[in-house]
């Protein structure tokens, strides 16, 4: 059992989180990347233009115990990456917490102003994706 915000979470999830319903597609999302493993996608409550999500589709609290670890952080290096490429940006923040959903994420913030863009998911995805190719 793991314990967040005093609430108990025990390693089975009685009810779906939000990310779950993201990986099986009952809520629908921005998507940047998915393979058998990962979904990376925007975060639909953005901090600024480009705000990223990246998760393990293996249903697990801390990221510490993501199954394939070095691939999960390969994955956010190449994200990190094609952010810097698309918003022609060094600094990209990764935060690694999880209080708002118990499930295993880290976040990619490229450090740009808000300018009326970070809600225009479609445009901010296709330019991320573009950078990956």
């Amino acid at each position: 059992m793991h314990f967040l915000n005093g609430k108990c979470y025990d390693v089975i999830m009685l009810e779906k989180t939000v990310f779950k319903k993201i990986i099986d597609g009952e809520i629908p999302c921005h998507k940047i990347y998915e393979d058998e493993h990962f979904l990376v996608f925007l975060d639909a409550f953005p901090k600024n233009p480009g705000h990223t999500l990246v998760i393990p589709k293996q249903e697990t609290l801390w990221v510490w115990d993501v199954n394939l670890y070095d691939e999960y952080f390969k994955l956010v290096r190449t994200i990190a990456r094609a952010q810097q490429k698309a918003f022609d940006i060094d600094m990209i923040l990764m935060l690694v917490h999880g209080e708002e959903v118990p499930h295993a994420h880290v976040h990619l913030r490229p450090q740009i102003e808000n300018d009326g863009t970070e809600k225009d998911f479609e445009y901010i995805a296709d330019k991320i994706k573009k950078a990956l190719s």
